[in-house]
């Protein structure tokens, strides 16, 4: 029995199941995304969606969704459903669903009078080409199944619309059809296991409305356009699988394929196999390179977050391989010290002052892992020099260490940390001068390289670095700490210092090199966990604060003022567990069990398997922003992880 359950009584009421997501990637930049109904909800949504670098590099919607029709008698039952303007749903396929299992893949199950029919659906792994197998589990009465698809052809932050340019007319190929509406798409082969009729119909079918992205202030209604359909008689029993790929698949090979394909996929059977599943979908291998999607459905690559959350996608399921090929791919991307914010823009957008310490984090990780620093300092040992001296002599972004041996930075109208939502072209928190974060970072990344190079007998560095330790500790108290408020300020900028109740100075807490004594540890965590704490993250500024927002909703600029001015984030959980366990030893067990296992609920909310990008700062915490992203995912699985180690 399948672990994600979901309430069989509730999957025909639309308020539950629109509001349940499914995603799934084929570890190449490619995903199938939509909700339990089937009834697409965001422009992002499809059941093909591609990374197309012969256009713009971006990815595209090819195959948007696919109607399934059974026909009995000349009776025709449409599973399918498409909401229009006013709240129309056409057709109202969704109240024949009497199952959703998700275990190895997702399953549907209709009932249509004495008719049962189950769905299945996949992405082959690194190719693009999803397979949908239907098996007709009972009937009593010759059964014909007809499959008709919606086609978009155009990039997921665009919509579709009815034009005179775009070509539709299709290719016979072996049991199916190719298309292509749009000159430099691929061609996309629509095939099935079974011989069948294509029946050509091409239509329009216009303002068809995405709730989502009507919600989310953006335009929401898009016309697809569907060629015709496929239509087979199926048996009792029988199973016919659907394939549609940018390349002509072997019509004879499908349901073969879709059976090695279901066979490797891991089990979602618990908690822990869920995450670790989920983990999984961010890993894009391509081009030779090995990357970390940071969210889906609508971001790319980046360097902070996959840094991150490397360790928990990788090292904390056991896959050691796989992080050091992500790691090696992000210090390909070096540059002066720094690394760009986002990979497809290298060259350009080299502002993230944290991301180069984040670098040591990860790879101390690694160490406690391997237990190897000699093999770390020969392979890392020349990238991590370069960054310590780039930001003791400075480099962009005037980010440079001081006399007192802290780091600053500060650009106009540009966000260097973490926090980097803008409205109107301006940040809505900037945090110039020196984070605090960013100055623990420095500390722990001087203090973990000088352990590496003791290790391999480096002492020309050594002698070169040993000195900065005791100048930051000392810089990092008396500029941050305060005695009378216990706690750390946010930033410190010139005579200025920010004493904003923020998580950031968790992560100093948290650092297994701290500058920090454990009674101050204490009490950063004693007020992190008073102010900031919910079950399902810290909230990003206190809701004692003024400027404070529990609510991340209204179009995109009322969105971003709100996200880093109360919207909890899932991943800062992992260091106020490790800070907590640090502080409170096996005594906070108990604690911090709660917190992780209150993460359990969201396996069957928002996006089914999957930990979202945030939350509302306000009970009940709603699920906001990308559906799956891969540091929220990373930092339950490394709190999760720490937890069970302290349990062993």
């Amino acid at each position: 029995m399948s672990y994600l359950k979901f309430d069989k009584n509730q999957l025909i009421n639309l308020e539950y199941s629109l509001n349940r997501e499914v995603l799934r990637s084929n570890r190449a930049g490619s995903y199938i995304s939509t909700t339990l109904s089937g009834c697409n909800t965001r422009k992002y949504h499809g059941l093909l969606v591609c990374p197309l670098d012969e256009l713009d590099g971006g990815k595209h919607v090819l195959l948007s969704s696919l109607d399934e029709t059974i026909i009995q008698h000349g009776a025709e039952f449409n599973l399918g459903i498409h909401k229009y303007e006013g709240d129309q749903y056409e057709p109202k396929g969704h109240k024949y669903i009497r199952d959703y299992e998700i275990e190895n893949v997702p399953k549907t199950t209709y009932r249509v009078g004495g008719v049962v029919l189950t769905k299945e659906r996949l992405l082959v792994e690194k190719e693009e080409q999803v397979l949908i197998r239907y098996t007709l589990v009972d009937a009593h009465s010759p059964t014909i199944l007809r499959l008709k698809p919606f086609l978009a052809f155009r990039n997921v932050h665009t919509l579709s619309k009815a034009n005179l340019y775009a070509n539709t007319k299709y290719k016979p190929i072996g049991s199916g059809i190719k298309i292509r509406m749009y000159d430099g798409y691929p061609y996309l082969h629509m095939q099935l296991s079974k011989d069948n009729e294509f029946v050509a119909v091409p239509d329009w079918y216009n303002n068809i409305e995405y709730i989502k992205e009507k919600n989310r202030g953006y335009d929401c209604k898009e016309d697809l356009f569907v060629p015709g359909y496929f239509e087979m008689p199926i048996k009792k029993g029988e199973s016919i699988v659907f394939s549609a790929s940018t390349k002509e698949a072997n019509a004879s090979g499908i349901k073969a394929k879709f059976t090695r394909e279901v066979n490797k996929r891991l089990p979602r059977d618990s908690f822990f196999d869920s995450l670790s599943n989920s983990a999984q979908q961010f890993i894009e291998r391509k081009n030779g390179k090995t990357d970390v999607i940071a969210g889906f459905p609508w971001y790319g690559a980046r360097t902070r977050q996959t840094l991150v959350a490397l360790p928990g996608l990788t090292l904390d399921v056991g896959d050691y391989e796989t992080f050091e090929e992500v790691l090696d791919t992000q210090v390909s991307y070096l540059k002066d010290g720094l690394f760009p914010r986002m990979h497809a823009k290298y060259g350009e957008e080299f502002d993230c002052m944290d991301s180069p310490l984040w670098l040591f984090w990860t790879l101390q990780q690694y160490s406690a892992e391997i237990k190897d620093s000699k093999k770390i300092w020969q392979k890392y040992g020349v990238v991590l020099k370069e960054i310590l001296n780039a930001y003791r002599v400075g480099t962009g972004c005037h980010i440079k260490m001081n006399e007192n041996g802290l780091i600053s930075g500060e650009t106009k109208d540009i966000a260097l940390t973490w926090m980097d939502s803008y409205v109107n072209g301006k940040p809505v928190v900037q945090r110039p001068g020196m984070p605090v974060e960013v100055n623990a970072l420095w500390y722990n990344a001087i203090c973990f390289a000088l352990e590496l190079a003791q290790a391999e007998n480096d002492k020309e560095f050594v002698k070169e670095w040993e000195g900065f330790p005791s100048l930051i500790a000392k810089s990092f108290v008396s500029e941050f700490w305060n005695d009378e408020l216990e706690y750390l300020a946010d930033y410190v900028n010139g005579d200025y210092k920010s004493w904003d109740i923020r998580p950031n100075m968790v992560i100093a807490a948290a650092m297994e090199y701290s500058p920090l004594d454990r009674e101050k540890q204490k009490c950063i965590l004693s007020i992190a966990k008073k102010e900031l704490l919910t079950p399902r993250g810290l909230r990003s500024l206190s809701p004692r604060n003024p400027e404070y927002e529990g609510l991340c909703e209204g179009n995109v600029a009322e969105r971003e003022k709100t996200i880093h001015q109360g919207t909890v984030w899932p991943w800062l959980i992992s260091f106020f567990v490790e800070g907590y366990l640090k502080i409170h030893k096996r005594g906070g067990l108990p604690f911090v069990k709660r917190i992780i296992e209150d993460f359990e609920a969201e396996m069957t909310e928002h996006c089914v398997g999957t930990i979202p990008e945030m939350y509302n700062g306000n009970p009940p915490h709603k699920g906001k922003g990308a559906i799956s992203q891969a540091w929220s995912v990373a930092g339950v699985i490394r709190a999760y992880r720490m937890v069970s180690n302290f349990e062993e």
